[in-house]
Protein backbone atom coordinates (compact mmCIF):
# COMPACT_ATOMS: atom_id res chain seq x y z
CA UNK A 1 0.00 0.00 0.00
CA UNK A 2 1.40 3.70 -0.74
CA UNK A 3 2.10 5.99 1.48
CA UNK A 4 0.44 9.22 1.30
CA UNK A 5 -1.14 8.40 -2.19
CA UNK A 6 -2.96 11.78 -2.21
CA UNK A 7 0.05 13.62 -2.61
CA UNK A 8 1.64 11.14 -5.44
CA UNK A 9 -1.66 12.21 -6.64
CA UNK A 10 -0.68 15.08 -6.67
CA UNK A 11 2.80 15.67 -8.58
CA UNK A 12 0.98 13.29 -11.33
CA UNK A 13 -1.45 16.43 -11.82
CA UNK A 14 0.96 18.91 -11.44
CA UNK A 15 3.84 16.70 -13.82
CA UNK A 16 0.93 16.60 -16.47
CA UNK A 17 -0.19 20.22 -16.46
CA UNK A 18 3.42 21.36 -17.14
CA UNK A 19 4.08 18.61 -20.09
CA UNK A 20 0.47 20.02 -21.40
CA UNK A 21 1.45 23.60 -21.35
CA UNK A 22 5.52 22.84 -22.41
CA UNK A 23 5.54 19.15 -23.80
CA UNK A 24 9.87 20.07 -23.60
CA UNK A 25 9.72 21.35 -20.28
CA UNK A 26 10.95 18.28 -18.05
CA UNK A 27 13.53 17.07 -21.06
CA UNK A 28 15.25 20.47 -20.83
CA UNK A 29 15.11 20.54 -16.89
CA UNK A 30 16.86 17.28 -16.58
CA UNK A 31 19.84 18.43 -18.68
CA UNK A 32 20.90 21.93 -17.13
CA UNK A 33 20.01 24.09 -14.21
CA UNK A 34 20.52 27.65 -15.01
CA UNK A 35 19.20 30.11 -12.41
CA UNK A 36 20.09 33.58 -11.79
CA UNK A 37 19.09 34.21 -8.33
CA UNK A 38 19.99 32.57 -4.63
CA UNK A 39 17.03 32.37 -2.37
CA UNK A 40 18.46 32.18 1.08
CA UNK A 41 14.77 32.39 3.42
CA UNK A 42 13.16 30.56 6.44
CA UNK A 43 11.55 27.13 6.27
CA UNK A 44 8.38 28.66 7.35
CA UNK A 45 5.56 26.01 5.44
CA UNK A 46 3.86 29.52 4.64
CA UNK A 47 6.95 31.07 2.82
CA UNK A 48 7.39 28.93 -0.98
CA UNK A 49 9.67 30.69 -2.35
CA UNK A 50 9.11 29.61 -6.02
CA UNK A 51 5.74 30.53 -6.10
CA UNK A 52 6.45 34.18 -4.39
CA UNK A 53 8.29 35.75 -6.85
CA UNK A 54 6.72 33.34 -9.60
CA UNK A 55 9.43 31.28 -10.87
CA UNK A 56 9.10 27.82 -12.57
CA UNK A 57 11.43 25.20 -11.29
CA UNK A 58 14.68 25.77 -12.47
CA UNK A 59 14.81 29.35 -11.86
CA UNK A 60 15.54 29.70 -8.55
CA UNK A 61 18.58 28.02 -6.22
CA UNK A 62 17.01 27.61 -2.64
CA UNK A 63 18.27 27.24 0.88
CA UNK A 64 16.14 27.32 3.79
CA UNK A 65 16.98 27.50 7.05
CA UNK A 66 14.81 28.11 10.65
CA UNK A 67 15.00 32.14 10.74
CA UNK A 68 16.98 32.58 7.13
CA UNK A 69 20.48 32.78 8.88
CA UNK A 70 23.44 33.04 7.50
CA UNK A 71 26.02 32.01 9.96
CA UNK A 72 29.69 31.68 8.97
CA UNK A 73 29.82 28.38 10.75
CA UNK A 74 27.14 26.98 8.91
CA UNK A 75 28.60 24.50 6.12
CA UNK A 76 25.84 23.68 4.69
CA UNK A 77 24.64 27.39 3.81
CA UNK A 78 28.16 28.43 3.24
CA UNK A 79 28.56 24.75 0.61
CA UNK A 80 25.12 26.37 -0.98
CA UNK A 81 26.13 29.78 -1.27
CA UNK A 82 29.69 28.57 -2.65
CA UNK A 83 27.98 26.40 -5.38
CA UNK A 84 25.54 29.12 -6.39
CA UNK A 85 28.08 32.06 -6.96
CA UNK A 86 31.23 29.95 -8.02
CA UNK A 87 29.48 27.03 -10.34
CA UNK A 88 26.20 28.40 -10.98
CA UNK A 89 27.55 32.00 -10.95
CA UNK A 90 24.20 33.19 -10.00
CA UNK A 91 23.66 37.15 -10.96
CA UNK A 92 21.38 37.89 -7.72
CA UNK A 93 21.47 36.79 -3.96
CA UNK A 94 18.34 37.21 -1.95
CA UNK A 95 18.03 37.35 1.74
CA UNK A 96 14.32 36.97 2.55
CA UNK A 97 12.50 36.72 5.98
CA UNK A 98 9.42 37.10 6.76
CA UNK A 99 7.15 39.43 9.40
CA UNK A 100 5.70 37.37 12.39
CA UNK A 101 9.00 34.73 12.30
CA UNK A 102 8.83 32.10 14.64
CA UNK A 103 12.61 32.36 15.18
CA UNK A 104 12.54 36.02 15.47
CA UNK A 105 9.39 35.45 17.56
CA UNK A 106 10.82 33.16 20.08
CA UNK A 107 14.04 35.59 20.95
CA UNK A 108 11.64 37.98 21.01
CA UNK A 109 9.44 36.78 23.62
CA UNK A 110 12.34 35.01 25.41
CA UNK A 111 10.79 31.47 26.16
CA UNK A 112 13.24 28.87 26.05
CA UNK A 113 12.68 26.33 22.98
CA UNK A 114 15.47 24.10 24.54
CA UNK A 115 17.77 23.31 21.15
CA UNK A 116 16.76 26.06 19.02
CA UNK A 117 17.76 28.64 21.52
CA UNK A 118 21.50 28.16 20.43
CA UNK A 119 20.96 28.72 16.87
CA UNK A 120 18.95 31.87 17.51
CA UNK A 121 21.49 33.34 19.94
CA UNK A 122 22.61 35.23 16.65
CA UNK A 123 19.33 36.95 16.85
CA UNK A 124 19.19 37.17 20.24
CA UNK A 125 22.87 39.23 19.93
CA UNK A 126 21.17 41.37 17.27
CA UNK A 127 18.20 42.15 19.64
CA UNK A 128 20.66 42.96 22.23
CA UNK A 129 22.39 45.48 20.28
CA UNK A 130 19.27 47.08 18.93
CA UNK A 131 17.52 47.16 22.18
CA UNK A 132 17.54 50.96 21.78
CA UNK A 133 16.11 51.43 18.73
CA UNK A 134 13.43 48.76 19.12
CA UNK A 135 12.40 50.24 22.14
CA UNK A 136 11.10 53.93 20.12
CA UNK A 137 8.31 51.33 19.04
CA UNK A 138 5.67 51.34 20.46
CA UNK A 139 3.39 48.43 20.11
CA UNK A 140 5.45 44.27 20.40
CA UNK A 141 3.86 43.75 17.17
CA UNK A 142 5.60 46.79 15.67
CA UNK A 143 8.90 45.67 17.65
CA UNK A 144 8.70 41.96 16.64
CA UNK A 145 8.34 43.57 12.74
CA UNK A 146 11.22 45.52 13.14
CA UNK A 147 13.25 42.75 14.54
CA UNK A 148 12.12 40.66 11.44
CA UNK A 149 13.65 43.31 9.30
CA UNK A 150 16.96 43.79 11.34
CA UNK A 151 17.42 40.47 10.63
CA UNK A 152 17.24 40.41 7.18
CA UNK A 153 19.72 43.54 6.97
CA UNK A 154 21.85 41.09 9.39
CA UNK A 155 22.12 38.38 7.02
CA UNK A 156 22.72 40.69 3.87
CA UNK A 157 25.73 41.74 5.26
CA UNK A 158 26.64 38.25 6.76
CA UNK A 159 26.56 36.94 3.01
CA UNK A 160 28.25 39.51 1.81
CA UNK A 161 31.08 38.87 5.05
CA UNK A 162 31.40 35.41 3.18
CA UNK A 163 34.70 34.30 1.61
CA UNK A 164 32.46 33.25 -1.64
CA UNK A 165 31.05 36.94 -1.96
CA UNK A 166 34.13 38.86 -1.55
CA UNK A 167 36.51 36.98 -3.75
CA UNK A 168 33.97 36.72 -6.75
CA UNK A 169 33.31 40.82 -5.97
CA UNK A 170 37.47 40.93 -6.45
CA UNK A 171 37.76 38.75 -9.45
CA UNK A 172 34.65 41.36 -10.78
CA UNK A 173 31.67 38.83 -10.97
CA UNK A 174 28.63 40.48 -11.17
CA UNK A 175 26.82 39.89 -8.13
CA UNK A 176 24.19 41.84 -5.96
CA UNK A 177 22.64 40.96 -2.84
CA UNK A 178 19.09 41.79 -1.66
CA UNK A 179 16.98 42.33 1.15
CA UNK A 180 13.58 41.72 1.21
CA UNK A 181 11.06 40.40 3.33
CA UNK A 182 7.48 39.37 3.05
CA UNK A 183 3.99 39.52 4.45
CA UNK A 184 2.33 36.21 5.11
CA UNK A 185 -0.87 38.49 5.91
CA UNK A 186 -1.22 39.81 2.00
CA UNK A 187 1.29 37.94 0.01
CA UNK A 188 3.23 40.84 -0.88
CA UNK A 189 7.12 41.13 -0.45
CA UNK A 190 8.56 44.59 0.76
CA UNK A 191 12.02 45.44 -0.20
CA UNK A 192 14.26 46.90 2.47
CA UNK A 193 16.49 48.75 0.28
CA UNK A 194 19.49 46.70 1.32
CA UNK A 195 20.82 46.10 -2.47
CA UNK A 196 24.96 46.28 -2.68
CA UNK A 197 27.30 45.09 -5.18
CA UNK A 198 30.51 45.37 -3.54
CA UNK A 199 32.51 46.11 -0.92
CA UNK A 200 32.09 49.64 -0.57
CA UNK A 201 28.45 48.65 -0.37
CA UNK A 202 28.89 46.21 2.29
CA UNK A 203 30.78 48.65 4.28
CA UNK A 204 28.37 51.63 4.03
CA UNK A 205 25.24 49.24 5.26
CA UNK A 206 27.86 47.83 7.96
CA UNK A 207 27.38 51.05 9.38
CA UNK A 208 23.59 51.14 9.32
Amino acid sequence: MKVLPHLFENNRKWAAEISQSDPSFFSALAHQQNPEFLWIGCSDSRVPANEIIGLRPGELFVHRNVANLVIHTDMNCLSVLQYAVEILKVKHIIVCGHYGCGGVRAVFENIPHGLIDNWLRHIRDLYQRRTFELSQISTAEGKLNRLCELNVVEQVINVGNSTMVQEAWQRGQKLVLHGWIYAISDGLLKDLDVSISSVSDLMKLGNI
